[in-house]
């Protein structure tokens, strides 16, 4: 038995969910924010056989992208206090983090 914690960007999460419900997966579903954009994430808690965890992790390979997002970071000021302007740039965010870790004991009342 696994614990899986898949942390995906909210644009994926439905469809994540959506694919979990059809293959017979139940899973926990998290809002949460993280991340140096403070973005919406979903977070999934899945209990799962350890024959079924490379499924898990082809769903969710599957449906969540990465995309580019322009943001502009914080204006600086410098030791003279002087402000310098901040020009958006493009970073890369979505996508999904997940940790896969081994269950000592499961039990369901």
């Amino acid at each position: 038995m696994k614990l899986i914690m898949a942390i995906v960007q909210d644009k994926d999460s439905n469809m994540l969910q959506n694919e979990f419900i059809d293959a017979n997966i139940r899973a926990t579903k998290l809002s949460t924010t993280g991340g140096f954009l403070k973005s919406g994430n979903t977070t999934f808690i899945i209990g799962i056989e350890d024959e079924r965890v490379e499924e898990v992790l082809a769903l969710i390979k599957k449906t969540s992208h990465a995309r580019e997002q322009f943001m502009t970071p914080p204006v600086s000021m410098d030791v003279t206090g002087d402000s310098s302007l901040s020009y958006p740039i493009e970073v890369q965010v979505g996508g999904a983090t997940v940790f896969v870790l081994p269950v000592e004991q499961f039990h369901q009342f």
